[in-house]
C-alpha cells in the first residue's frame, strides 16, 4: 500500500480526531479490519459484525503497536488515538476513494451476474504479462471487500483490476465513486438477486449504475451474446466480444478437450492467433475473451494475450476438477444461479463416460424460484445427464423438472442422507458434477466423494 498519515483519515473521512494532535502526523502503511493482524503502522477499522464488535479489540490493537482506530464510538481509556464518524463502513469507502484518487493507472472494473471472479483472474493473468498488475482478492467484491482491495494499491501497481459485486440498486453507483473504472467489463446479465432486483432488466439497470462514474474516455466491455448486453450503448468506447460473428473479438475453431481445457482461435480487427485455456468449462471461452479484449484495449500483444490466457489458474471451487480414484469430481460449489448451472451441465455433458450432477438450491431467485429450478433439471435431462440428484428443500423442484423432461433423477432433502447413500450410486468411471450456492456448503458432498 502506498502510505498516507493519520491526518489524511480525518480528511477523507470527515471524522473527529482522538487524542494528542502529535499522532496525526503517524504514518499509515495498512488498513485491517481483523485486531490479530494489528501492528505498527496499521490503521485498525471497528465494524460491529453478528459475532463481535470491533470496537472492543481497539485497546488491545493499539496496544501492539497500531497507528490509530477507526471508530463508531467516542473512544474509553486506552482507545486512542482514533477517528470517530458516524459509520465506520461509510467512512471506510471515503477512505479507498480518496486513496484511489492517488493513481492515474488504468482500472478495469468488473460486473456481471455469472464469471466475475474467474473473468477478474483472467483479466489479471492477462495483464501480467505487461504491467505490474493490482487484483481484487478472493471475491471480496462488495462495500465491505471494494475497500479492502482498494487500500491496498501501491506506487509498484501500474494497472488495477477490481471486481464489482452487488444485489441492489445503488450499490453499483457507490462502489463506482470508490473504484472509478476507466474500463467496465460485464460477463452476463442473468437470473441472479432476482429477490431484489426484479427481473434481468432490473439486474442489467444496477449493474449499469457504473457508467454513470466512467467519463466519455472510457471503456465499455460486453460480452455481445448476452441478449441485454448487446443492445447496451453506453456514452463511450464499446468492445464486445463472444462466439458469434458480429463480435469485435471472437472465437473460433473452439476444441474442447474434456478436463484438459480448451483450444481456440481468437479473431479481432488486427488480425487472429491461436490460444489455449487450461481449464475445464465451456464458459472459460467467455473469460478468456473478455481477457483478450482488455489486453487488445490496454495495448498487449497477441503473443502476451495467448502467454496470460495459458497461464490462468482456477480459483477455489469453481469448476475445480479433482480425480478421484477411477471418479472425476468437477467441484463447482461456490455459487450457482441459473445461468452458471447451465453451463455447468454443457460442460458436464461434453465429457466422457457416464456423467452425473448433484445440484443444490439457487438461492435470491424471487417469485420464479420453482420455476428456475425445474427450468435446470429439465435442462440436465435433455442434454442427456444419466444421473441427476436434487439435494436441498428447492432442489425437488429440479427433480421434478428432470422427471418430467424424461430424466433419471433423485432426490434427498438434506445432504446427510445424500452422503450415506453416494457408495451405492457412484460407478467407477463417473464424472460427476456438484453444484449449488455457496451456503449450501456443498463442499462436504466433495470432500465425501474425493476423500475415501
Amino acid at each position: 500500500m502506498k502510505p498516507f498519515l493519520l491526518k489524511d483519515v480525518v480528511a477523507a473521512t470527515g471524522g473527529a480526531f482522538r487524542g494528542d494532535a502529535s499522532a496525526l502526523e503517524r504514518e499509515i502503511t495498512f488498513v485491517t479490519s481483523d485486531s490479530r493482524t494489528a501492528a505498527p503502522g496499521a490503521l485498525f477499522v471497528a465494524f460491529k459484525g453478528a459475532r463481535a464488535d470491533g470496537h472492543d479489540f481497539m485497546a488491545g490493537c493499539l496496544e501492539k503497536g497500531a497507528a490509530a482506530c477507526l471508530t463508531e464510538r467516542e473512544p474509553r481509556e486506552g482507545e486512542t488515538p482514533c477517528v470517530v464518524v458516524e459509520s465506520t463502513l461509510a467512512a471506510m469507502g471515503a477512505l479507498a476513494a480518496w486513496h484511489r484518487s492517488r493513481f492515474h493507472i488504468p482500472v478495469v472494473g468488473i460486473t456481471g451476474s455469472v464469471g466475475k471472479t474467474t473473468t477478474k483472474e483472467m483479466i489479471a493473468a492477462v495483464l501480467e504479462q505487461k504491467y505490474v498488475t493490482h487484483r481484487t482478492e478472493k471475491n471480496f467484491n462488495n462495500e465491505l471487500g471494494v475497500p479492502q482491495t482498494l487500500l491496498r494499491l501501491g506506487d509498484e501497481h501500474q494497472v488495477s483490476v477490481v471486481e464489482m459485486g452487488i444485489s441492489g440498486f445503488g450499490e453499483m453507483r457507490r462502489l463506482t465513486a470508490m473504484v472509478r473504472p476507466t474500463v467496465a467489463v460485464f460477463s452476463v446479465i442473468g437470473y441472479s438477486h432476482l429477490e431484489f432486483l426484479g427481473d434481468r432488466d432490473g439486474v442489467l439497470r444496477a449493474k449499469s449504475e457504473i457508467f454513470e462514474g466512467m467519463g466519455r474516455d472510457g471503456i465499455a466491455v460486453l460480452n455481445g451474446d448476452d441478449d441485454k448486453l448487446a443492445n447496451c450503448r453506453p456514452d463511450m468506447r464499446r468492445i464486445t466480444y463472444g462466439l458469434g460473428a458480429d463480435n469485435d473479438v471472437r472465437a473460433e475453431n473452439v476444441r474442447n478437450l474434456g478436463t484438459d481445457g480448451i483450444e481456440l482461435t481468437i479473431r479481432h480487427a488486427g488480425g487472429a492467433f491461436e490460444a489455449r485455456i487450461p481449464a475445464f468449462g465451456s464458459h472459460m471461452v467467455y473469460a478468456a475473451l473478455a481477457g483478450a479484449a482488455v489486453g487488445l484495449a490496454l495495448g498487449l500483444s497477441e503473443a502476451q494475450i495467448a502467454a496470460g490466457i495459458a497461464g490462468y489458474r482456477t480459483v477455489g471451487d469453481r469448476a475445480r476438477v479433482i480425480e478421484a480414484g477411477e471418479i472425476t469430481v468437477i467441484s463447482d460449489c461456490y455459487n450457482a444461479n441459473p445461468n452458471s448451472a447451465r453451463a455447468a451441465l454443457d460442460s458436464l455433458a461434453s465429457l466422457q463416460g457416464r456423467r452425473v450432477c448433484i445440484l443444490g438450491d439457487m438461492l435470491e431467485l424471487g417469485a420464479e424460484t420453482a420455476k428456475l429450478h425445474a427450468d435446470i433439471g429439465a435442462y440436465a435431462a435433455k442434454l442427456g445427464v444419466e444421473e441427476i440428484i436434487g439435494c436441498g428443500a428447492l432442489a425437488r423442484h429440479i427433480v421434478e423438472g428432470a422427471r418430467a423432461a424424461d430424466g433419471e433423477a433423485t432426490y434427498f432433502p438434506d445432504k446427510e442422507r445424500l452422503i450415506a447413500a453416494l457408495p451405492g450410486r457412484i460407478r467407477p468411471g463417473d464424472r460427476v458434477l456438484v453444484k449449488a450456492s455457496h451456503s449450501m456448503a456443498f463442499e462436504d458432498i466433495v470432500k465425501a466423494l474425493t476423500e475415501k
